[in-house]
């Protein structure tokens, strides 16, 4: 009996499942990722923020994404605080330069301290991320791509960020019924 047991086994064993709903997911967000990358990869999708699965996959895999858009939203304010800290000699456009002198005597600061502490939020996110996809770059198109975009579409919005949709037509070959996952937005609005 599978009593207070939470989630579909989908055939599979523990690791083998864990393993399957990482990659979707963070498949899921790599396909945010820019076209020239995507064209380099070799899988360029044909909508952004969707990918196509059987429905058992979808509903399991859902709960991840949400945890993980939550996780990135809600440290969003983070990043501004963070920024206006550091000091405007070391906000250049290439990045810090941690052989230079200004950085040197910034790290030994007292402002340093303050930076690392608004900066901290931001880092536990990212490895909590980072443990539920297993893909830094996902992590990073989630963290500076796709959970600004939904806090700017629908700031109001603390739940609901994926839709399942159905898809009449089964699977060619074992007759699966077939879903599509995507993350809601003004990309993938059902009106137009």
């Amino acid at each position: 009996m599978r009593h207070r047991r939470r989630g579909r086994q989908l055939g599979r064993s523990s690791s083998h499942r864990k393993a399957m709903l990482k990659n979707m997911a963070s498949s899921l967000f790599l396909t945010e990722r820019a076209d020239m990358l995507a064209e380099i990869h070799g899988n360029q999708p044909r909508v952004k923020r969707r990918i196509v699965t059987t429905i058992q996959k979808a509903k399991e895999v859902r709960s991840i994404v949400e945890k993980c858009i939550t996780l990135a939203r809600q440290v969003q304010p983070s990043y501004q605080q963070s920024a206006d800290l550091m000091p405007a000699s070391l906000q250049d456009g290439d990045g810090l330069d941690k052989q230079s002198e200004a950085y040197k005597t910034w790290r030994k600061s007292d402002d340093w301290q303050a930076w690392a502490a608004a900066r901290a939020p931001i880092v536990n996110a990212q490895r909590k991320a980072l443990r539920m996809l297993g893909n830094r770059e996902a992590v990073d198109i989630l963290f500076n791509d796709i959970a600004p975009a939904l806090i700017e579409e629908n700031a109001q919005r603390v739940s609901g960020f994926t839709r399942i949709l159905k898809i009449a037509k089964p699977r060619l070959g074992d007759n699966g019924t077939q879903a599509i996952l995507e993350i809601v937005g003004e990309q993938n609005n059902r009106d137009t």
